[in-house]
């Protein structure tokens, strides 16, 4: 670290990536309502919100890997409330996706008139429980625990194992986002579809968009982790990363047992 800090909080620098990613996230959503509704310039707007999330994302955390490896601004004073912050969001990511599961459960213990009073609704062909969603769900916890690897071989000092170990994390989250996308393609119903097709879609959907985003955050730290950025004091940034691919992870059961074997036929 080139500079060492005298007191052990730290106020970082202002940003203007808050409010950059905040009108990306407000383009993206209004786009994306807009593009579902067949509105002239939806799609455009969406294209340009997610194009602002992911400069965002770049820049922010090229400010954040700056403060904390180059400048070490994060003592452990700053650490342990980035740990609050970390936590505070999984807590939040958590009651999301039990919002969604919810909304599923509830349509589906009380079918009303109009779907046939059915679960599933008239007409719709459900998914197969044991096709790709089964073998997903292995595949997402497979990932989990080789993430758990890779803090072990940080906590020891094996740099190059926690690289390997780290491949052997993103390599199954590709696969299963990869599946993810066969299943939605090959699927006999769409988000259109009713309440049956929406709330699915949604709680899948939104577990494969923290599949992803976990995944970008896990090739980060492969990319930080091989010049030795990562060291058993001062590794923040893989626990965050690691801590919200085991809450994806943890959350992954519930649809697969809610929405594709209990909620399917």
């Amino acid at each position: 670290m080139s500079v060492s800090q005298k007191h052990p909080s730290h106020s970082v620098d202002p940003s203007p990536w808050p409010l950059l990613g905040s009108l990306g996230a407000l383009a993206s959503t209004t786009g994306g309502v807009m593009y579902m509704h067949s509105f002239t310039g939806g799609g455009t707007l969406l294209c340009l919100g997610l194009g602002m999330i992911s400069y965002t994302m770049f820049v922010w955390w090229r400010d954040v890997i700056r403060e904390s490896t180059y400048e070490g601004h994060h003592t452990s004073v700053v650490q342990l409330g980035l740990r609050y912050g970390m936590i505070l969001s999984i807590v939040s990511e958590v009651m999301f996706f039990l919002a969604l599961l919810r909304a599923f459960s509830h349509s589906s213990s009380a079918p009303t008139v109009e779907i046939g009073a059915i679960r599933p609704p008239k007409g719709i062909s459900v998914l197969d429980p044991w096709g790709i969603p089964f073998p997903n769900t292995l595949i997402s916890l497979s990932s989990g625990a080789a993430a758990t690897r890779a803090h072990h071989a940080i906590l020891a000092g094996l740099e190059r194992q926690a690289v390997y170990a780290l491949i052997a994390t993103v390599s199954p989250a590709l696969v299963f986002t990869g599946f993810q996308g066969i299943e939605y393609v090959e699927a006999p119903f769409t988000i259109s579809d009713g309440i049956y097709g929406s709330t699915s879609f949604l709680a899948t959907g939104f577990h494969g968009f923290h599949v992803i985003i976990g995944t970008i955050s896990s090739i980060i730290c492969g990319i930080r982790q091989y010049p030795g950025h990562f060291t058993p004091k001062h590794h923040f940034g893989f626990e965050a990363a690691a801590s919200y691919r085991h809450s994806v992870d943890v959350v992954r059961p519930f649809p697969s047992v809610s929405i594709y074997w209990w909620g399917g036929d």
